[in-house]
């Protein structure tokens, strides 16, 4: 054995004593802490839905992995007594001892968790390589780990006993880990900070940990940070079938230029027209494209409520394609760009597909400059509420798999159905299922037929409202 390695079993040796002598005092350490502790699980369920194959590693008691409800959950831990207390706690989860940085396990996860574990890893990028045997392209990696400009004031807290003695080997920054992923092959989907102040006092923590933690800036010095990742690997485009939607209201003279201008990709085309109520004639429009275009698959629904969502929903829920695309009627996003949108979900570059009208010169008349300003306003909004980059929450088309849309209508009743343009139903529920979201930038053009069916005054005041809603339900969780 080298010296190194020599070195390396002793430390290691030194975390498993520590450890185990804690054990018996844990569960008074997290009661004492329960503050902390309470909001680590409340958002952990957050992120995590129920039911998922869940692996955590550093479970400690072991209660955090029961608070995420897996229906097969599997924890790890350095230590042999804290093993054997997590598995009387929970005896419907397995617990194992076993080292992360030397993991040797045959099955694969949904959710993989490092809670308050990194600190704990003599080779971090070694550990978090030795987890891909357990990934699969949709298995999400949970960080949570410490701020650590607390590191003086968490230290202080050991030595005074208000805070159980850990001795942290590494105190990393956000940057820090952030490259440790890109070292290990996996791509960060999302972070987000919380917990100004880690002590329970009626009124002053709601106020400081469900407001102001929040405000850019001050987040900065949240004690809690979260890391959302995902593992990355070699892109290669697949063939899929695909789902393109077009709700439709009074676009009449856009019906068969949509049909015209559709590039062929993928290896089947489905192509939905759901009409809203038209009183143009684009109903009688669209049977005639359908008989006049026999060699594609066309079809057409009339939408059962009103609104672009509600379009979007039925038109969803009768696809079979493997990919879902939805295109506005109005063609002011070009449909000879879907094929963009195409190549970036099949190769894995994003799982989530938004198209960004703010990033190429717009025609002169292809957006009202209030509407601009709205955009612009929602982009900033949207991107600090869903913790990832969207610069234009509004533009019609956004991609996804049929699987992952059919996850986001199972946890629909968190959010409910609040949205009548369809664009924050499916941006919320991809946020909450922790996709990979990706923009793709596209050049706006005007519009040759019809008027729009925007209403800036009122739809801005419910895209308001809206991001009120959203901050509840996907930040001050």
């Amino acid at each position: 054995m080298s010296v190194m390695g020599f070195s390396d079993s002793r430390k290691k040796s030194a975390i498993r004593d520590r450890f185990d002598r804690l054990a018996g005092d844990r569960e008074y350490w997290q009661r004492k802490g329960s503050y902390y502790y309470e909001d680590q699980q409340r958002y952990m369920r957050f992120l995590i839905p129920e039911g998922l194959r869940v692996l955590e590693i550093g479970c400690g008691l072991g209660d955090l992995l029961a608070a995420v409800k897996p229906s097969r959950g599997l924890g790890v831990d350095l230590s042999d007594m804290m093993v054997k207390e997590a598995s009387r706690r929970h005896p419907s989860l397995e617990f194992r001892v076993a080292d992360c940085e030397s993991l040797d396990l045959d099955e694969t996860f949904d959710v993989i968790i490092l809670a308050d574990v990194m600190g704990h890893l003599l080779d971090v990028e070694a550990a978090l390589r030795r987890l891909r045997v357990c990934c699969t392209p949709k298995t999400r990696i949970v960080i949570a780990y410490y701020n650590f400009l607390w590191e003086p004031f968490l230290r202080l807290t050991e030595w005074l006993g208000l805070k159980m003695p850990q001795q942290q080997q590494n105190w990393l920054s956000p940057s820090d880990i952030h490259n440790l992923l890109r070292l290990a092959d996996y791509e960060v989907v999302k972070t987000e900070r919380r917990l100004l102040f880690p002590k329970g006092i009626p009124v002053i923590s709601a106020v400081l940990n469900r407001f102001l933690a929040f405000l850019p800036g001050l987040n900065r010095l949240c004690l809690s940070h979260y890391i959302v990742a995902r593992m990355r690997g070699p892109r290669s485009v697949s063939e899929y079938s695909t789902t393109i939607l077009i709700p439709c209201r009074n676009e009449r003279g856009n019906i068969e230029p949509a049909i015209q201008r559709i590039p062929k990709f993928g290896s089947h085309q489905e192509i939905f027209f759901v009409d809203g109520h038209s009183t143009d004639g684009t109903p009688q429009e669209i049977q005639r494209v359908v008989a006049a275009y026999p060699e594609k698959d066309i079809k057409f629904l009339i939408q059962d409520g009103k609104g672009k969502g509600d379009a979007v929903r039925k038109g969803f829920a009768h696809a079979t394609g493997e990919i879902l695309m939805i295109l506005d009627a109005d063609l002011t996003m070009p449909p000879e760009d879907l094929p963009k949108f195409y190549d970036a979900i099949a190769s894995d570059k994003g799982e989530f597909i938004n198209g960004s009208r703010l990033v190429y010169p717009m025609e002169q008349e292809a957006m009202r400059f209030l509407n601009l300003l709205g955009n612009k306003f929602f982009s900033m909004a949207f991107s600090w509420l869903l913790n990832q980059r969207i610069k234009d929450t509004l533009c019609g088309t956004k991609v996804l798999f049929r699987d992952d849309y059919l996850r986001i209508v199972a946890n629909r009743d968190y959010f409910g159905e609040f949205d009548p343009f369809g664009d924050f139903d499916l941006l919320f529920g991809a946020s909450k299922l922790n996709l990979k979201i990706l923009e793709v930038p596209i050049r706006y053009q005007d519009r040759t037929y019809g008027t729009t069916n925007i209403h800036r005054f009122a739809h801005g005041w419910l895209l308001l409202k809206m991001t009120v809603y959203g901050f509840f339900r996907l930040k001050a969780v």
